[in-house]
């Protein structure tokens, strides 16, 4: 056990024995209600992931998972101290808890009926649990943003005190004083860890409860919360807009609650989730998509984080694997790789300058975080950044188990014209470079023509396994899974009695 985990392990028993001195009576009835406090969880996921996300669900949850008819969600069933866990999750973008679902609304025939119904649905949903979740999330994350500044603030005491017995002294009173909550976030940050999630939902319970023990909906009833709804909507059948819907229930959900309308600086953002007769409403636990998580450093056609991991998992990596980005831009690809693959060795790589030092500062930026995080000096990271040309890499023959990338598209960057030449020599330099029988490969590309006839061309040494069907803003791009043949490799000049590649 490291030093971190056994000062949190010994944190979370002080904790816990000054809660039973004070609250022994509250104590058991917060703990009969966080492990019977059963929710329902949607979250979006990029489009064409859905069984990837739903698979991670099943795996790190233990949780079963229904994919939405509605391309981009999922749904699942979680107990209250599983909400940290959910926040871990690599593959969604997006969460939010359901106050209810009707697989088969019925609608009216007329839009003033079915913008009457909406009016009158905000008091027919059961909103308590899903709320007190919503509570539970914002205390969880006001807790993240405070050890968040209380990390950076020591980190920077850190750096400007000096050696001997002052520094001992403040090292001593930061374990036991200011940061020892946030040790313990993060400490619960660790997905596999249950036992301190349960500890922190059982003392948000108790903040949720005043010392007559009234509850959540009772003690907040006097604040005026801000909120807004957000309609999105699919299907061609119906009669009324998304606008008009989100109007409407907000309109019934205003005077439900008795809560202040606000569309830009709002507390709870009620979410009404329409396709074709599926409803579906919920309070989002998310301010700004997860898949930001990772970069710092954006460039013009940087991939989100979510289908970094996407793509990643399509490979299932194996321990010690070689993984390679050979086009990495701002190393989306590598970096959520090696957070969540560190016993595989990450490689980024880009002809363009720009691009490597866009990466090299995201990793930086993220070892950073990590060393924050842990509050000691880490190892580093199972990753390294180089400029190279993508058709003459600077690899062995046979040297590399995974590549991954994002290759152009032919818009922001480069041009349909150069990828036709483009293509067939990252295919090949590939094929090179990747171990024959067991090496893959997973690439994304919208110029599917051009891919698909510069794949034609190279049967010999590689076999399409699979294809991925996303939605890359608008544009509808393709993954790519590829498995290497057993075939040996051929350079191209041992055809002309020439000399081998140096590699």
């Amino acid at each position: 056990m490291s030093d971190t985990q056994e000062a949190t392990s010994q944190l979370l028993n002080m904790n816990l024995q000054e809660n039973k001195k004070s609250v022994p009576v509250m104590e058991s009835g917060i703990r009969s209600e966080s492990e019977h406090l059963q929710v329902t969880i949607g979250a979006t996921v990029p489009t064409g992931f859905e069984q990837t996300a739903a698979d991670e669900v099943r795996e790190k949850l233990k949780s079963s998972c229904r994919i939405s008819k509605d391309r981009g969600k999922i749904y699942f069933d979680i107990p209250v101290e599983s909400l940290a866990q959910v926040h871990c999750l690599r593959s969604v973008d997006n969460l939010f808890v359901v106050v209810q679902e009707f697989k088969d609304y019925q609608f009216k025939n007329t839009k003033e009926e079915v913008l009457k119904d909406f009016e009158e649905l905000a008091e027919k949903l059961p909103w308590s649990n899903p709320l007190k979740v919503w509570q539970i999330n914002t205390s969880f994350k006001k807790r993240k943003a405070k050890h968040r500044k209380a990390n950076q603030s020591a980190g920077k005491e850190k750096a400007n005190c000096g050696q001997g017995d002052k520094a001992e002294e403040k090292g001593a009173k930061k374990l036991t004083s200011s940061t020892s909550e946030p040790q313990i976030l993060d400490y619960y940050e660790n997905p596999a860890i249950k036992e301190e999630i349960s500890t922190l939902v059982g003392e948000v319970l108790a903040s949720c409860k005043d010392e007559t023990g009234e509850s959540l909906r009772e003690e907040t009833e006097p604040q005026v919360q801000k909120f807004r709804v957000t309609c999105n909507r699919a299907g061609e059948k119906h009669c009324f807009t998304s606008n008009e819907a989100a109007r409407d229930f907000g309109g019934s959900v205003q005077e439900y609650f008795k809560w202040k309308a606000d569309m830009t600086n709002f507390d709870v953002e009620v979410l009404l989730n329409i396709h074709d007769n599926e409803v579906i409403v919920g309070i989002a636990l998310t301010e700004e998509s997860l898949h930001r998580r990772n970069i710092t450093h954006f460039g013009p056609t940087t991939l989100r984080s979510t289908l970094a991991y996407g793509m990643l998992r399509l490979c299932e990596p194996k321990p010690t694997d070689v993984i390679v980005d050979p086009m990495c831009g701002t190393g989306a690809i590598p970096i959520e790789g090696a957070t969540e693959w560190s016993h595989c060795y990450h490689i980024a790589g880009d002809n363009n300058p720009l691009a490597v030092n866009r990466a090299a500062n995201n990793i930086s930026s993220l070892l950073t975080k990590s060393q924050l995080k842990d509050g000691k000096t880490s190892w580093g990271l199972p990753i390294d950044a180089i400029q190279w040309d993508i058709c003459n890499l600077p690899l062995r023959t046979a040297s590399v188990d995974i590549i991954v990338t994002d290759m152009p598209f032919g818009k922001r960057m480069g041009s349909k014209k150069r990828n036709w030449n483009l293509y067939p020599a990252c295919l090949r330099e590939m094929s090179r470079v990747c171990r024959p029988g067991t090496g893959r490969a997973v690439l994304l590309t919208q110029d599917k023509k051009c891919f698909t006839k510069a794949l034609s061309g190279m049967g010999h040494v590689w076999r399409k396994v699979h294809t991925v069907w996303v939605n890359i803003g608008g544009l509808h791009a393709a993954v790519y899974l590829l498995k290497r043949t057993p075939q040996a490799f051929v350079h191209p000049s041992e055809h002309d009695g020439g000399r081998h590649a140096p590699w």
